[in-house]
Formats: C-alpha cells, structure tokens, sequence
C-alpha cells in the first residue's frame, strides 16, 4: 500500500509544532507517498461567513483562497458534511478548476466534536484515482489530526 504510515500522522499530531506546520507536514507525507496524489491541501472553516479558507497545501498555486459552502466539490462536502468523490471533474457542473491536469478529487471533512472546523482535498492528475481504500486511509487521518483544531 503506497500510503505513509498511520503512526507517522499521529507522530506529526502529536510534535511540539504549530497546527498549520503540523498540517503542512501531513500534506508533505501524502505527497510523498502517495503518487497520484498531485495536490494536497487543507481548506479550513471559517464559520461566520461559511466559507473554506485555504490553509497549508502541497502543489501548484491555486486561485481558490475562500470557497463558499455549497461551491465546487470542497463546498459541497462542507454542505453535505460527508466525503465527496470525484472520479471524472469534466463531468462535474459544480467543479471549480484549479488546473487543467487535474482529473479526479477527492474532500474528507475534519470534524471536532462533530463540528466541521476544515477538510482535506486531494487533486490528481489521474483519471478514477480514488479507491474505497483512500477514503478509509483519508477518514482515518483527519480523525487523528481533528485533535489540532
């Protein structure tokens, strides 16, 4: 399995360093692992205008610094409160592009005592990249890092 090891998401969790150095690293490890895991990034909540704001990310520049809540695939995972898969982005009427190589995407919410507080997006470059297995291993490490919130 290409993915970092859960133990090195909770090491990271569990250092001395600031939540956005310590979201910074996550992204890295993702990166690093994970091949068609192009773009890794956190969008974080900001509640009083529902809207996501661009947090620590690893990759190219994206337009994107706030999205609305129901906006592109990360608003509507912030709508639905769930996890949101994208095989095939030119099939979606709602995707907000942040380049032209990205293929699929995929949103997994971050909740802290069942509130939403950010969400982890990952683009790839890959056509159908994401599988039952990156959605487990993804829940699973924004259930560890909710605890930075």
């Amino acid at each position: 399995m290409p993915f970092p090891e859960l133990q090195e998401i909770q090491n990271i969790v569990a250092s001395p360093m600031k939540r956005d150095e310590k979201l910074s690293a996550i992204c890295l490890a993702l990166n690093r692992a994970v091949p068609y895991f192009n773009w890794v990034g956190f969008y974080i909540t900001d509640d009083t205008k529902r809207e996501l704001v661009l947090g620590p990310f690893v990759g190219a520049p994206t337009e994107h610094l706030r999205i609305p809540f129901g906006r592109g695939i990360c608003g509507r995972a912030a709508d639905e409160l769930k996890t949101v898969i994208v095989q095939d982005v030119a099939q979606e009427e709602n995707y907000l592009s942040c380049s032209i190589d990205v293929r699929s995407e995929i949103v997994v919410p971050v909740f802290k005592s069942g509130r939403l507080v950010a969400e982890l997006d990952i683009d790839s470059h890959v056509p159908s990249a994401f599988k039952t297995k990156d959605r487990a291993f993804l829940e699973e490490v924004c259930r560890i890092i909710s605890s930075t919130f």
